[in-house]
């Protein structure tokens, strides 16, 4: 095991990417300790990706990728600005209130933020807004997009911890909704101190009519996707199929008679060639990093740790809000697919042992990797932003950290009220 840590530890400072730095310390492991075991490497490479439920993660990317291409996301600005609009701040609530919408529907942050983002960040510049405010609520808000159901995260993790992912999407609306909910608390706050301006809405009947109009196949996509799902419908595989066929017609439907053939033969081959190379990334970190918990497995840390744990006798309480500490470490440092491979089968076993429910810990564990993926230096949304804005990580953080109070905020009460995660789950 000293072999195993240090070695990673090595290959990350050398500047390694993660899936092969995990590769690669598996690979010395087994080199001086399992000699024995390298001809079968490459089978056990293989069936870490040959599974049936991760079929899903490529489908939820292309569903995702149709909806940024079909200008949804416009629509769903409009559709925002209906409710917070003519508040101080309107376009930062605005920001929070798409990402709530949208999360809903791409199941990516790194999506949220990239089409949310390239609208929403020059627009609120324009408007009279701090590009660091505007920068840093579009990647705070995000956050939402990994645990609002459908969430490819959540696909991810009810892979390997072998639970429903129906519960799973379930166990995610409340913690979704609520950071959401408590972001735009601290937007006002910071709304009215610095005041921001308000935005003229026309709430006329007529205009309610149309934005709902407009938005309304758009609003109703999670219904498809989710209640599929928990109904017993769909598999969460063919909930996806379903999501990728139905932003394919709303595609046609959105963009007019017009641009049906640029759609067709550019935006969609465009889409296709998108999910393959991001579901190819990720199916390499997945197999990588199943040499890594074989070893794991090999040297039975899981149960080390499960049984560490529970020798020390702490309340359920006080070992979640340990643990995550540990996920908001981890979570600076590793991307968020790595580090759900990583610390589900090390930290689960502990927290069934004591009778914490695999939903509850999930939900904990995505919200959790949620606050990494918008912290320097891995994190994936901060750099998409970075990238549309064209501020620095550094300062894009300075506009994120009072926003994501709710997100630490958000952990600490699930972790303390279980209800918060299982209650959904428990109506259906």
């Amino acid at each position: 095991m000293v072999i195993l840590l240090i070695s990673l530890l090595i290959f990350l400072i050398l500047g390694i990417p993660i899936a092969y730095s995990l590769g690669l310390s598996a690979f010395s492991y087994f080199l001086l300790y399992r000699p024995e075991l390298l001809q079968i490497l490459p089978q056990r490479f293989l069936s870490g990706m040959n599974m049936y439920a991760l079929i899903a993660l490529p489908l939820f990317i292309l569903m995702g990728l149709l909806m940024n291409k079909t200008k949804i996301t416009a629509r769903l600005i409009d559709f925002s600005l209906l409710f917070v609009g003519r508040f101080r701040g309107g376009l930062g609530m605005v920001n929070v209130l798409a990402s709530m919408i949208f999360g809903g529907i791409s199941g990516s942050s790194a999506s949220d933020t990239a089409s949310i983002g390239a609208v929403l960040i020059p627009e609120m510049e324009k408007r009279g807004y701090p590009k660091r405010f505007a920068a840093g609520i579009t990647v705070a808000s995000s956050t939402m997009g990994m645990i609002i159901p459908p969430s490819i995260p959540m696909v991810l993790y009810a892979i390997i911890a072998e639970e429903s992912v129906g519960k799973l999407f379930l166990g995610g609306l409340i913690p979704g909704v609520m950071i959401g909910v408590f972001q735009l608390a601290i937007t006002i706050l910071i709304s009215i101190k610095n005041k921001y301006p308000k935005e003229e809405v026309s709430l006329t009947p007529k205009n309610i009519a149309i934005q709902v109009k407009r938005s309304s196949l758009a609003l109703i996509m999670p219904i498809f996707v989710v209640g599929s799902v928990v109904f017993g419908i769909a598999t969460a595989t063919e909930s996806a199929a379903i999501g990728v066929a139905y932003a394919f017609i709303i595609g046609l439907i959105f963009l007019g008679i017009g641009s049906h053939k640029k759609y067709l033969t550019k935006t969609l081959p465009e889409c296709l060639n998108s999910a393959i190379i991001t579901s190819a990334k990720i199916m390499i970190v997945i197999a990588l990093s199943k040499l890594y918990i074989w070893v794991l497995a090999l040297e039975r840390v899981p149960q080390a740790v499960a049984g560490f744990m529970v020798s020390m006798n702490l309340p359920p309480v006080i070992m979640l809000l340990f643990i995550v500490v540990i996920i908001l470490i981890a979570g600076t440092f590793i991307d968020v697919s790595p580090a759900i491979l990583l610390l589900t089968p090390v930290f689960l076993p502990a927290c069934v042992a004591v009778g914490i429910s695999p939903i509850q810990f999930g939900a904990i564990l995505i919200s959790g990797l949620a606050v990494g993926a918008v912290t320097p230096p891995v994190g994936t949304c901060i750099n998409v932003a970075s990238a549309i804005s064209g501020l620095g990580i550094g300062t894009i953080f300075k506009g994120t950290a009072p926003f994501l109070a709710a997100n630490i905020l958000t952990l600490i009460l699930i972790s303390l009220f279980p209800q918060l995660t299982l209650w959904v789950p428990s109506l259906f």
